[in-house]
């Protein structure tokens, strides 16, 4: 096992994609976060509360989003809905989708397919906390990463966030 992201590290790198997906939306009431559920959320989460500190006057939309139903896997397995929540129109705004790992891209892709269930955004950006760069099926970038890593097949990434694992870390397993 080693550690990718300590808990230092992690609060950093929430403070740095805030600043950045700031400095790429000055006009907030344009723009939405969505977490995709289960595991973005808990990095939306932060990220919303970032930008809320960092920028107390502006607005943000923030939303979460199930693809359970979205998924091309979901034939091979029985899986529990989570919950969307998406209470207002995403029609032409900025969609950042936000999830911990970037790994095959097959979960961003559900993820696009599913948000069009809500409207026709002006654009889609991604966030994610750990970009697994030579691992992509699926021809997917994230627009803001974390941190990128090198890892094999055989390799896994494990976001462990407070919330729900009681210690934020990153490891590679």
């Amino acid at each position: 096992m080693k550690t990718i992201l300590s808990e230092d590290q992690i609060n950093l790198t929430v403070k740095r994609l805030s600043h950045q997906i700031l400095e790429n939306c000055p006009d907030l009431s344009k723009a939405c976060i969505i977490g995709i559920q289960p595991r973005g959320k808990w990095l939306s989460d932060r990220i919303i509360r970032e930008i809320r500190l960092i920028s107390p006057a502006s607005s943000v939309s923030y939303g979460i989003l199930d693809i359970t139903f979205y998924r091309d896997d979901v034939r091979n397995e029985i899986r529990l809905a989570n919950e969307t929540d998406i209470p207002f129109s995403i029609e032409d705004k900025q969609v950042i989708l936000v999830d911990d790992v970037l790994y095959t891209g097959r979960t961003i892709r559900a993820a696009m397919d599913a948000l069009l269930d809500f409207g026709r955004p002006a654009k889609v950006e991604l966030c994610v906390l750990i970009d697994r760069r030579f691992s992509r099926e699926l021809p997917i970038q994230p627009d803001y990463v974390g941190k990128s890593i090198d890892s094999i097949i055989t390799e896994r990434v494990k976001v462990g966030w407070k919330e729900n694992e009681g210690k934020d870390e990153v490891v590679l397993l």
